[in-house]
């Protein structure tokens, strides 16, 4: 039995696969599902168990990721946000470095308890953050072709796979993680294999759209082929995804920190969006989601009030108030926290975001309107209560502990 961040887990008895989906809004499975393109999932819904959980708030990649990993909200490992603003150098950076963790992974906790451990992540971004403290196999698709021995408990990655390096701009990245997972497993067969994906695809296409179907399609062969080999498989998401258009398929943006400016003077707040990352093509670095940090002669509640009081916006949180909702660590977040409803996003300033890559109506996340994600495993567990709050980061609770 393993202890981590105050939750205990069985070692596994059979190869254990926990997926995380991103951008998984729990239509498109039904969409894939009611279409005929998805039937393994089709099966495991019929035969296993399904529910609908909540991710957390920012529902964006690195906290719901390092949270299913974790078994645990931001307010524990620490990780907030893809980006943040570091109060103690001043300074906006991202949130990949593992000096941002401040609690340990399970990954990390079967390594040492001599599991063989493996995981690939579609993006770079999460590797090391995913393999901090573990022993054993951790890659990136994006970077296949730079993965070795020593830092990353394999080489030839792609040569193993036997496809090309994927774009990161593409399906095939996510692909590539399903590809790995089923190579990997079929090779050297791991205790415990975390998957987890890219969601190039969700942002650019709706669910049951031809191309989100051919996504879940590929996706549900992979599933399909990690089954026949005997795996019990848990399936999450980080966050769901939604339109975020006004009626002529334009971005739906309030820009806060023009908004701000104009209220306090110029460069008197500092708004932070933590959505960005590198790879803003196809979202323009454009979430639901954001922290703002304000000079201390600014009264934050009477702002508070006069922010929600806007068209599209959800709420505004004080600090101390967004911290004990969502489960953040206080220290990491502004003076504000903005939550936009489903059809809007915010943005700093317009001139600030680059919005040429988007080549289809921008969809998004960040909010709670895009909290719900599916939680599915490929086996029966008996006396599961469908009306209690299940979370994301209940996965490996459900694959180690109930569906062994």
């Amino acid at each position: 039995m393993l202890h981590v961040n105050a939750r205990s887990y069985k070692l596994p008895t059979q190869p254990t696969v926990v997926v995380c989906v991103d951008g998984c809004e729990p239509d498109y499975i039904a969409q894939a599902v009611a279409h005929g393109q998805a039937p393994w999932l089709a099966r495991t819904l019929a035969n296993g168990s399904a529910l609908v959980a909540d991710c957390v708030i920012p529902s964006f990649t690195n906290p719901n990721n390092l949270s299913i990993v974790t078994g645990a909200p931001p307010s524990v490992h620490g990780i907030c946000g893809n980006f943040l603003f570091d109060t103690a150098t001043g300074t906006e950076v991202m949130m990949n470095d593992p000096k941002w963790l401040r609690a340990p992974t399970l990954l990390a906790a079967l390594s040492d308890a001599g599991r063989s451990v493996a995981v690939v992540t579609a993006k770079d971004k999460l590797r090391q953050l995913l393999g901090h403290g573990m022993q054993g196999i951790c890659v990136s698709a994006e970077k296949a072709d730079r993965m070795n021995q020593a830092e990353n408990g394999i080489a030839g990655l792609l040569e193993l796979v036997a496809r090309p390096l994927p774009s990161v701009y593409s399906a095939d990245l996510s692909e590539f993680v399903f590809a790995a997972g089923v190579a990997l497993m079929r090779r050297r067969r791991p205790d415990v294999m975390y998957l987890s994906t890219t969601d190039y695809i969700q942002h650019k296409h709706a669910p049951g759209t031809s191309a989100a179907d051919d996504f879940y399609r590929m996706m549900d062969a992979y599933l399909g082929q990690l089954d026949a080999m005997g795996c019990v498989i848990a399936l999450t998401a980080d966050h769901g995804m939604n339109a975020k258009t006004r009626l002529d398929a334009s971005p739906n943006v309030i820009y806060l920190q023009d908004l701000l400016d104009d209220w306090l003077g110029a460069a008197s707040a500092r708004v932070i969006l933590p959505i960005t990352d590198p790879y803003v093509v196809h979202h323009g670095a454009l979430g639901s989601f954001a922290t703002v940090y304000l000079p201390s002669s600014a009264d934050r509640v009477a702002l508070a009030a006069r922010l929600g009081a806007r068209r599209g916006i959800e709420c505004v949180l004080t600090r101390e108030a967004a911290a004990e909702r969502f489960e953040l660590p206080a220290d990491r977040i502004g003076d504000l926290v903005v939550v936009s409803e489903r059809s809007t996003v915010l943005g700093t300033s317009a001139s600030r975001h680059d919005l040429s890559g988007l080549d289809v109506p921008l969809r998004s996340h960040g909010g709670t309107s895009e909290q719900q994600v599916p939680l599915i495993v490929n086996r029966r567990i008996a006396g599961l209560d469908a009306q209690r709050r299940w979370r994301n980061f209940d996965a490996f609770d459900l694959a180690l502990n109930m569906a062994q």
